[in-house]
């Protein structure tokens, strides 16, 4: 992939040309949340969601949590909790609704450009790029290991697709930066090289200050600004089965503790780390959430949290884990369901095993965003450039997934019935046997009224075979280039930008994180 970094000229759109030069670029759907106006889906019962409640009170009750670290299982006991053999930690079920009952339905996520602040919870709906992959692919290169070149080119194609509203995580991982600094070099390039919200991870209580106090400096605000305004995510990962450990605990606590969002994401593979059966996976789902939210508002009442599902199944053949199917599908709308049992916004996920930017690809991938969507997702993880199970984050699927994205928003439009689109006028002037295309009411609307797709090519055979028969696949990499050709930084005031700078230094100068390598 060409490094872009120094094609400034030129901005993006199909209609606008800067000093003679036409871009290249098909025209996008604008910058905005989709809103799920219908209503999600409700695949299990009330009294099914309702068994699946108390069951996960159940294993609080009977089983309990592993919690390694000792500052966590101290505010679950002071909370009322008890302990039991030792890091275990069991719950009284009476204890858990007074405590959740102060998170919050809805909030706002605030990002260094007002015109990208996130409205997160009730019936709005928000997508990620692909987060915290080890390996990066491209047509021109093939796979590779995460590195900074790519990482940045990764989130220069982020900020330039409108259907991906915030960048969560690394969408691929720099390892050429070294892990004592690369989550002050990787901050400081998601908060310069795009304006879009961001996420922060909970590897070590350190990597979580620095980045606050770093989304603090490019919002240009104050600390008590900030702890009113949740301004970025962390993703947190219960280590399933039942064990919540040290790093991702000190994340809850830090983020909680500035009133900044987390979401508790157990990472429940059906038939390897949770039980087979859907219902006991997403029992164990549901178990190990409800500890995570009740440390968030134990922590802070009142600070924001989201619900994450991810439970999914594996190939019982190999193990490898599955992605994109049926049971996928049901676990994200049923995990939906469970969130708004307990008020709080909901996160789900575009996810595949695909190794190749194939028809497996994008099946697999439309069935994940379908079930997400269905479920009624209000943060949709990896929605944009997620392959081989999240080991891959691939530019053209980017792409093929910004374009999906944007069809299930354009789906997602309400329907308009009044006098002018009920076009009867229009259907009396042509009459029996004619045809619309030279009426006025189409040539007022028909550069508008249809979603015009990214890669979808609708020219006849003839037609498609004399330009070479192009493919998807083949198309979304001339996009990729197309897309980094046409990129500019978003504005940064230059003080701003050099207290950045000056912090990334001083505390690399203090020598980062302790890592043990």
């Amino acid at each position: 992939m060409v490094d872009q970094t120094t094609s400034r000229g030129r901005r993006r759109g199909r209609d606008r040309e800067t000093a003679g030069t036409r871009s290249q670029l098909p025209e996008q759907r604008p910058f905005a949340q989709p809103r799920l106006l219908h209503g999600p889906t409700e695949l299990a019962s009330a009294d099914q969601i309702e068994a699946l409640h108390h069951a996960s009170l159940r294993i609080l009750r009977e089983i309990g949590i592993k919690v390694l670290d000792d500052e966590t299982r101290a505010l679950l006991i002071a909370a009322g909790a008890t302990a039991h053999h030792g890091q275990m930690v069991r719950f009284d079920p009476e204890m858990i609704d007074p405590i959740i009952s102060t998170a919050p339905s809805q909030f706002t996520l605030h990002a260094t450009n007002p015109a990208h602040h996130l409205t997160i919870g009730g019936d709005h709906l928000a997508f990620g790029s692909v987060a915290s992959a080890p390996n990066v692919a491209d047509l021109d290169h093939g796979r590779r290991t995460g590195n900074r070149h790519d990482f940045q080119n990764l989130l220069r194609l982020a900020q330039s697709l409108n259907s991906i509203h915030f960048t969560p995580g690394y969408p691929v991982e720099p390892v050429d930066i070294h892990g004592s600094v690369r989550h002050l070099e990787a901050t400081f390039d998601l908060l310069t090289l795009t304006d879009k919200a961001l996420h922060v991870y909970s590897l070590g209580r350190q990597r979580n200050i620095d980045a606050i106090e770093m989304v603090r400096i490019a919002r240009g605000i104050s600390d008590t600004q900030l702890d009113q305004q949740p301004s970025l995510v962390s993703i947190i990962n219960t280590n399933s089965p039942l064990t919540l450990d040290v790093p991702m605990s000190h994340g809850i606590i830090e983020m909680s503790r500035r009133n900044q969002i987390i979401c508790v994401t157990p990472f429940t593979l059906a038939g390897a780390m949770a039980p087979i059966t859907l219902a006991g996976a997403l029992s164990q789902q549901n178990a190990e959430a409800l500890v995570g939210l009740m440390l968030t508002q134990i922590v802070r009442p009142g600070s924001p949290f989201i619900y994450g599902g991810f439970t999914s199944n594996v190939d019982m053949q190999s193990g490898a884990p599955a992605f994109g199917t049926p049971e996928y599908w049901k676990t994200a709308i049923v995990g939906g369901q469970l969130a708004r049992r307990y008020n709080v916004p909901y996160r789900s996920s575009n996810t595949c095993a695909a190794n190749a930017v194939d028809a497996q690809a994008a099946y697999e991938s439309m069935y994940s965003i379908w079930g997400a969507i269905s479920g009624g997702t209000n943060f949709m993880m990896h929605g944009a450039g997620w392959m081989e199970g999240g080991l891959q984050a691939s530019f053209e699927k980017m792409v093929i997934d910004a374009d999906l994205l944007h069809m299930a928003s354009a789906a997602l439009d309400p329907l308009v019935v009044d006098d002018d689109t009920l076009a009867f006028d229009a259907i009396a002037e042509v009459g029996p046997g004619g045809h619309f295309f030279g009426t006025a009411h189409t040539q007022a609307r028909f550069r508008t009224e249809f979603y015009r797709p990214l890669i979808s090519d609708w020219r006849n055979y003839e037609n498609w075979a004399d330009a070479g028969s192009p493919d998807a696949a083949g198309k979304a990499n001339r996009l990729v280039k197309a897309y980094l050709a046409e990129y500019e930084p978003p504005p940064m005031d230059e003080t701003i930008k050099q207290e950045l700078t000056d912090f990334v230094a001083r505390r690399s100068a203090e020598g980062g994180v302790p890592v043990d390598y």
